[in-house]
């Protein structure tokens, strides 16, 4: 048995960590299933940290805001979106980071490019909307979540420097439409919600023309303004 091999220090670990969380933000699945992956990689920062007590504070305030169910945050997305849950999902994970001092954002948006974002966004999405659109309009994002395939979906998230101000998430979704074999159906994902606020998870979404019409049916959700 090996008894002499020099152990990494807590900060050379942390930094681990948070480098492996970014990237299982970025890349959903590289660790297996999200809510699991992101579970333990936060669970074990909060335990260098000597702070896991704020997971449990975590979960029950998405709980009070309706951004979590049995299933952990995916199971809120799958009420509004057709699929694609966990890269969903994975932009409130990103979120928390980010209010943690984990997230590494590839870009962060100034005072004012962050706030005509956030007030653009909400009218903007009253149209039907593709990546290429996303990205035109509001540059590079912050984060992305999902790879450079147009022929998958992803989220963009875009945040400015202070972690008090919410993300602005863009949803994008490419897939089979009904009636048709060929897949994906579209050349480019399309937008299907814009994710902007930190109170009730609703509220928070603001669902394009395609959004709406790809809502899941049965549960009693109407569309809020």
């Amino acid at each position: 048995m090996v008894t002499d091999r020099a152990l990494a220090s807590s900060e050379d670990m942390h930094e681990y960590l948070v480098n492996e969380l970014n990237l299982a933000l970025r890349r959903v699945g590289v660790y297996g299933e999200l809510e699991t992956s992101m579970w333990f990689l936060i669970g074990h920062l909060l335990v260098l940290e000597r702070r896991l007590e704020v997971w449990e504070q975590q979960k029950g305030r998405w709980e009070r805001q309706g951004a979590w169910s049995s299933t952990g945050v995916r199971g809120a997305f799958a009420r509004y979106f057709p699929s694609e849950h966990s890269l969903g999902a994975s932009s409130v994970y990103a979120e928390f980071a980010r209010r943690e001092g984990w997230l590494k954002p590839d870009r962060v948006l100034d005072a004012e490019a962050y706030s005509a974002l956030r007030n653009e966004a909400g009218r903007w999405a009253d149209y039907d909307r593709s990546w290429a659109d996303v990205t035109a309009a509001f540059g590079p994002a912050s984060i992305q979540i999902g790879g450079n395939n147009p022929r998958y979906g992803k989220t963009l998230g875009y945040v400015t420097g202070d972690p008090a101000q919410p993300m602005v998430a863009f949803h994008l979704w490419n897939g089979t439409d009904p009636g048709l074999q060929d897949w994906p159906s579209h050349e480019q994902p399309l937008l299907l919600a814009v994710r902007c606020g930190d109170g009730d998870f609703a509220d928070s979404l603001t669902f394009t023309p395609q959004g709406q019409n790809r809502r899941p049916e049965g549960d009693g959700w109407e569309q809020c303004s």
